[in-house]
């Protein structure tokens, strides 16, 4: 593997465009090892379709790719795909879907743990953050290929992403009512957090110095900045 860049660096010597792509590909892989988002997804043929269609979207785009380069990727024939998902538009959805009740579940862990709201957000901003830098080939799918669902589809996910900006929210009202947080505009700081936490994904790199822990602890950290917190280590927290 290359050394190691930062996001926005250059490619290494000798590296070509290809070599940094396969290295950032093997590094997300590692990350994905415990947790990949597709575990769950049976039968073994849709779960490499899944995977197929991950990369290609990710790669060339979701208008851009066809049902045929996905099926070449993940080894099998056109007419195969179609067995187990009837549209292009039907694989996203389905990246979709599970891409935002994973990262909505894993929010929603961390805003229940135990303590009061500071330790609550900034455990939260780190989840949602690690999950986005760990995963964010499926991530910026997610996030950034909203447009192309279908309108039934399209509104399905924009009620998971109310979910999650309401878990949000939810733990910044909390500060503000304990006085924990000094808090003006709640929708509004909501926004810009989950704005933050989420373009982690359009910029991450896995082959950078940061690690998407290191990433979690430095957002968590900034986070609580930004609502007024006291340090973590504060009696409140």
């Amino acid at each position: 593997m290359s050394a190691a860049r930062r996001p926005g660096d250059g490619l290494s010597a000798g590296e070509t465009p290809v070599d940094a792509a396969e290295n950032a590909h093997e590094a997300e892989d590692a990350y994905e090892v415990e947790d990949a988002p597709w575990a769950d997804v049976t039968p073994d043929a849709a779960r490499r379709l899944l995977v197929a269609a991950v990369e290609a979207f990710a790669e060339r785009g979701f208008h851009a790719t066809t049902t045929r380069d996905i099926a070449g990727r993940a080894g099998m024939s056109p007419a195969a795909l179609y067995i187990h998902y009837r549209t292009k538009e039907e694989l996203l959805h389905r990246i979709s879907r599970v891409g935002h009740d994973k990262s909505l579940a894993v929010l929603s862990e961390a805003a229940e743990s135990p303590g009061g709201a500071v330790r609550r957000l900034a455990e939260s901003v780190r989840a949602f953050v690690r999950w986005h830098a760990a995963h964010h080939t499926t991530a910026r799918i997610v996030q950034y290929e909203l447009d192309a669902l279908d309108p039934g589809h399209r509104t399905e996910i924009v009620a998971l992403r109310r979910r999650t900006e309401a878990v949000v929210r939810g733990v910044i009202e909390d500060g503000v009512r304990s006085g924990a947080f000094d808090v003006p505009d709640v929708p509004g700081t909501t926004l810009a957090v989950l704005s933050l936490c989420i373009d982690v994904a359009r910029w991450f790199n896995a082959a950078g110095r940061r690690t998407p822990e290191q990433i979690g602890d430095l957002y968590g950290d900034l986070v609580l900045r930004m609502v007024g917190a006291a340090p973590t280590g504060s009696a409140e927290s």
